[in-house]
């Protein structure tokens, strides 16, 4: 077997730091994760936590700082020295190789794997590996067929298999329900209660923070700017280390859904192909009225995106009908213009924008060929775009160093603004977005979120596709559930259970 059932060990770091070139990732962070506690890491992107994993873990080599692993200095030139330490981390994204079974991933992942393997013996040794551990999982399964929760419980197992007795979890439960984001992180956390774990957990879920950690250290702008015992903190003052002084855009005041507002949006018996061509998405009936949001949660994977194209106009469908306001909608650019339809996908710089053209152009693609009362013009007036670019940039707090910046050059946030400028500027009847604030720091996330509900607010039919479940909470008037390929249970947000929506989410309905 492993190295066998270690017990948990404490990391610290001291006065660590990270230059790339002139640029300093990470400056002077001393943090100290003490054996058997769960410790939580908060910062916005850019913050400087990566940095600070990497360098614990030996994929990065520190400009000067040191790392102690029990009190005792070592040294962590590569990821091997880590884990001969016992330091492991559990990826953001799933390691797994889906076509093998539990079983032969714990195996394979071992650094020495004989030749021919005696399967009747490895079967047995982990018998009695798994009796040691919280998780019960079916190890004789492809982990293709697994649940999203039981994939991150076997990460994690394959890490307590390979001897590792502290754990860096990354975003552990961005592809969880919340109930399994629940069972997950309580599991783990009686092992570090035990003493048998130590976990440092990057997050930006304060919720999940207060839930359970011990511990927590912020980090902004690559400075160690607070730490703490959670129970000592709350959550604003959490946000005030993260982010500093700036203001925090607040959502306006939710304006109540007229009962008979109209219809935006109508789907009906809509059949299209997913990402793979054998399945099919299926939409029997969705309505979006005008002063109302509607949200769609789902574990990725489970058809959004298939039907967020299929509304973007960039895949067929093979059945059904997409209506705006009782007309039938392809989503070509003059129907877009006369049904006042906004787009906002998800990764705007991949699939909104035209990333080497500059910032003006960009803002500009849905007005450059119409005067101010939308008429066709005969000629293109750079003048004209620059003028409203830089009033649009302006308005919307676009950080740009110049109207002519290929919009390439943006931070997420920026190219995020940039997009709602254009799509939120003018006449906005339906606007349909998809995961707005994935990536985006949190003074970020504050800011679209409250331009999304100022639109709802002023008429527009909405339609959000998530896979946050707390920002749907947060926007939705009614949340809709998708799952293989379907909506499977819908409930206005008066009455929404995160435990309900939990479980039809993960297949159980």
């Amino acid at each position: 077997m492993r190295e066998g059932s270690r017990k948990a060990v404490g990391v610290e770091t001291i006065g660590m730091t990270m230059r790339f070139g002139a640029f300093t990732a990470l400056g002077d962070v001393s943090i100290k994760v003490p054996a058997g506690s769960f410790h939580a890491l908060l910062g916005e992107n850019g913050a400087g936590k990566s940095t600070l994993v990497k360098c614990m873990m030996g994929f990065y080599h520190p400009t000067s700082g040191d790392i102690l692993v029990d009190g005792r200095e070592v040294a962590v030139a590569s990821p091997r020295d880590a884990s001969a330490l016992g330091l492991g981390m559990v990826y953001q994204h799933f390691t797994l190789v889906p076509s093998l079974t539990g079983a032969e991933n714990l195996v394979i992942s071992r650094e020495k794997v004989p030749g021919i393997i005696d399967w009747r013996k490895e079967r047995a040794d982990l018998a009695v590996f798994m009796e040691r551990m919280p998780f019960k999982l079916p190890l004789d399964v492809k982990v293709a067929e697994l649940a999203a929760g039981e994939k991150q419980k076997l990460e994690i197992v394959k890490q307590l298999y390979l001897g590792r007795s502290f754990l860096v979890l990354d975003e552990p439960t961005s592809v969880l329900t919340p109930g399994e984001a629940q069972e997950v992180l309580g599991l783990v956390r009686d092992m570090t209660k035990a003493g048998d774990l130590t976990v440092l957990m990057i997050s930006h879920k304060f919720h999940e923070v207060t839930a359970f950690a011990d511990d927590v250290s912020v980090l902004r702008k690559g400075k160690l700017t607070g730490t703490g015992r959670v129970a000592d903190l709350d959550h604003k003052t959490m946000a005030a280390m993260m982010i500093g002084d700036q203001p925090i855009a607040a959502l306006d005041s939710r304006a109540t859904p007229k009962p008979d507002a109209e219809t935006v949006l109508k789907v009906r018996s809509l059949k299209a192909p997913d990402r793979t061509g054998l399945k099919s998405i299926s939409i029997d009936d969705l309505g979006v009225r005008s002063g109302e949001i509607v949200g769609i949660a789902g574990i990725s994977g489970n058809g959004q995106k298939e039907f967020l194209e299929v509304l973007a106009g960039q895949r067929p469908r093979n059945a059904g009908d997409v209506l705006v306001r009782g007309s039938a909608y392809g989503a070509t650019r003059a129907e877009a213009r006369a049904l006042n339809v906004r787009l906002i996908p998800e990764e705007p710089l991949k699939n909104a924008c035209a990333p080497k053209m500059t910032v003006a152009e960009n803002i500009s693609f849905r007005t450059f060929d119409v005067d101010g009362n939308g008429k066709p013009v005969s000629w293109i007036s750079t003048s004209a775009i620059r003028a409203f670019s830089a009033r649009l940039v302006e308005q919307f707090k676009v950080k740009t160093a110049s109207l002519s910046s290929p919009i390439a050059s943006l931070s997420g946030g920026n190219v995020q603004r940039a997009v709602l400028a254009r799509e939120l500027t003018g006449e906005v009847d339906l606007l349909i977005v998809s995961n707005p604030c994935f990536g985006l720091d949190f003074s970020a996330v504050a800011e679209i979120r409250a331009r999304i509900m100022k639109a709802r607010n002023a008429g527009a039919a909405v339609l959000l596709l998530s896979e946050d479940l707390d920002e749907l909470l947060e926007l939705s008037d009614r949340i809709f559930v998708m799952s293989d390929g379907a909506l499977v249970y819908e409930t206005p947000i008066a009455r929404a259970s995160v435990q309900t929506i939990g479980e039809h989410m993960a297949g159980h309905y």
